[in-house]
């Protein structure tokens, strides 16, 4: 099921790329892109306002199958959360914590909580 559904989605985001990119521009809505008279729908004002209610449909069902898919994935999730699998143990105080670089730093879980507080000599 979720793999039709992705498939779907991913349809209609291919499609709502395109008919987007079809769209003239309008200047913002200013009157500045100009376009024919009349208002059937082969003028440039009838095309403009059809790719106008394709896109709207587009994007309504992109919508809906983005909701879809998160729905399918917490179900099938069995309630588990992305932070579940967070360790919150801390590394001890004497070990180094390495980083992406390579690089270690020094564990300075010793300081103080206070920063007024000189740091306690060694």
């Amino acid at each position: 099921m979720q793999d039709i559904v992705l498939i779907v989605h991913l349809i209609i985001a291919v499609f709502l790329i395109a008919v987007v990119l079809l769209q003239r521009s309008e200047g913002g809505a200013l009157g500045i892109g100009g376009g024919g008279g009349g208002g059937g729908l082969v003028s440039a004002r009838g095309a403009a306002s059809a790719l106008s209610k394709v896109t709207w449909f587009l994007a309504a069902a992109f919508i809906a199958t983005s909701l879809t898919l998160t729905i399918i994935a917490a179900s099938n999730s069995g309630d588990r959360s992305v932070v579940d699998g967070v360790s919150t143990s801390l590394p001890a105080a004497d070990q180094e914590i390495p980083t992406s670089s390579g690089f270690s730093l020094p564990n300075l879980s010793d300081t103080p909580a206070d920063p007024t507080q000189p740091p306690a000599a060694d």
